[in-house]
């Protein structure tokens, strides 16, 4: 039994795209799309029983028409296939109500065949090619589920968020214990596991985590752990059984410049006993969009410093790249830079993210109004701190007040007091009700 999982695809995210002339759609939205085609002709030539996409399929809980036109054509061609699709429910997909759908409800309710949602905490029966799997879903789950409680009135953030790791790791142990020794069993959940290393998706995600332990997720019930939601590919656990982020399928912006990406594939053994049924497994590397940074130090006896900053472009691979340039200079460097022959120089790419210069003296950082109109408060935060190599534990402190700054501010009291961060979580049995 051959299982693909990946996590994180993100159709939406168009930020470093233009139009692209023969589609009249963003380029980054092909990006995304291409890495989707790549999962399924994959699984229809190599023989996949499953894909298991751990929980994000969208940017936002509103997808366009667009993108779910194009996410259901590829779906479409694995359920043809006889190929079983399961969605885990992860927060991007959330509602803005409890009431209302998550935006991958739709395959249940038209009744798509092989197509399964996972909204709850609960398990589920699917029929592969090779025989029935088990799937324990973990989706995203609602704090609001919690924060609605009488006797949770009065109680501060951090307070909520043990609660609700609580309940998670109850509901876990709990469905974990109902599942079939006979049959294979895999887990999945979308969330951020104590020791993962973060990326991007913490400047994506407004408001906190909730942190499980590895420990919760060591189920010896299921052959494999299936993570979503960090976009770094990552092993937590390289022992039976194995936790795994597949990380995401592209690149969303240069926090992930250095990473690789793609999807793994595990192969299960149904007739070997339980907790010894995975005989393989594999990272496949996706050729994902690259993103590339230079870095120029421009020196105040340079008398030439648009030369220079050239010379550092040329000794980068920017073809098709989305490229940003940060270039350190004196003042007096600064009247003798030459941004049109910049440019030029970066013409191969296939995206300018931002030319920057610091002055070093007025410790200034600027760029130009082109470049600033279309970035997000976030995404410009993140480009100050870059300039000023801003890093580690100090950035995350300032990313994560931002965060929450831009929540208060967008939210309101009424939807923040009522919106969900998570599927609902009850006691017995464990739901996490319209959970993305």
């Amino acid at each position: 039994m051959r299982i693909l999982h990946f996590s994180d695809l993100h159709i939406g995210v168009e930020n470093y795209g233009r139009v692209d002339p023969e589609t009249g759609l963003s380029t980054r939205l092909g990006d995304f799309l291409d890495s989707l085609d790549q999962v399924v002709e994959f699984s229809l030539n190599e023989g996949v029983d499953l894909v298991l996409l751990a929980g994000d399929a969208y940017k936002g809980r509103d997808p366009t028409q667009t993108h779910q036109r194009e996410f259901a054509k590829r779906l479409n061609r694995l359920s043809q296939a006889g190929i079983p699709t399961f969605l885990l429910v992860g927060n991007h997909d959330l509602p803005a109500a409890s009431s209302r759908a998550t935006a991958v409800d739709i395959f249940p309710t038209l009744e798509v065949a092989n197509v399964h949602v996972g909204s709850n905490l609960l398990n589920y029966d699917i029929d592969t090619p090779s025989g029935p799997l088990q799937v324990l879903a973990v989706p995203w789950p609602r704090r609001s589920a919690i924060l609605s409680r009488e006797d949770s009135r009065g109680m501060s953030i951090e307070e909520v968020r043990q609660a609700l790791e609580e309940r998670l790791t109850g509901g876990i142990e709990a469905e974990a214990q109902k599942l079939d020794p006979n049959v294979p069993a895999i887990l999945t959940g979308h969330v951020t596991v104590n020791g993962a290393t973060v990326g991007t998706e913490r400047s994506m995600m407004l408001g906190q985590d909730h942190v499980l332990l590895v420990s919760a997720l060591d189920r010896p019930q299921v052959e494999y752990v299936a993570l979503g939601h960090i976009h770094k590919h990552q092993v937590l656990r390289s022992e039976p059984p194995m936790v795994v982020y597949s990380g995401s399928l592209q690149r969303v912006d240069f926090s992930e410049e250095g990473d690789e990406k793609g999807f793994c594939i595990i192969d299960l053994d149904p007739s070997l006993p339980q907790g010894q049924r995975m005989t393989n497994f594999e990272f496949h590397k996706l050729d994902a969009r690259t993103f590339v940074t230079v870095d120029v130090s421009v020196e105040a006896q340079d008398v030439d410093p648009t030369a220079s900053v050239i010379r550092a472009i040329g000794r980068k691979d920017i073809a098709d790249a989305v490229v940003r340039v940060r270039i350190s200079l004196p003042a007096e460097a600064d009247a003798r830079l030459r941004e049109t022959e910049i440019r030029a120089a970066l013409e191969p790419a296939h995206f300018i993210a931002s030319i920057s210069r610091e002055v070093t003296e007025a410790r200034r950082t600027r760029i130009s109004p082109s470049e600033g109109q279309d970035l997000q408060p976030i995404q410009a935060l993140g480009l100050y701190l870059d300039s000023r190599n801003i890093e580690g534990e100090r950035r995350e402190r300032i990313m994560r007040k931002a965060e929450e700054l831009i929540e208060q501010d967008t939210a309101g009291p009424e939807a923040f007091a009522t919106e969900p961060v998570a599927p609902e979580v009850e006691s017995e049995p464990v739901t996490t009700e319209g959970a993305n």
